[in-house]
């Protein structure tokens, strides 16, 4: 049913789907909690984007210095966020603890 809605509009995403369908079938196993936290975790992703907002919005620093200072201000301010808590982490840690023992 997905490949025929979806093949004639974008038919290498279909193909790659496919292709790749025994990798990606393996997010499914995990409950919801679980899945929810893999695809939410992108730290690298969310501080870069901190990065960028700091320095898109001017065309030139004035000093290398002055770069460092506002990259180093925007750096303290995206790691103030790291300490929050995940939603619902105590059901997630439960789950994790299932599905990897050994490891939590």
């Amino acid at each position: 049913m997905f490949e025929y809605k979806w093949n004639d509009k974008y038919p290498s995403c279909i193909r790659s789907w496919a292709d790749n369908w025994a990798e990606l079938a393996t997010y499914f196993k995990y409950p919801q909690e679980i899945r929810t936290l893999i695809y939410t975790t992108n730290a690298i992703e969310a501080f870069n984007r901190q990065l960028r907002k700091v320095t898109k919005n001017k065309a030139i620093f004035p000093t290398d210095f002055a770069l460092s200072k506002s990259l180093y201000l925007a750096m303290v301010d995206a790691s103030l966020k790291w300490t929050s808590r995940i939603r619902g982490w105590d059901k997630i840690y439960s789950q994790l603890s299932i599905y990897f023992n050994n490891r939590i």
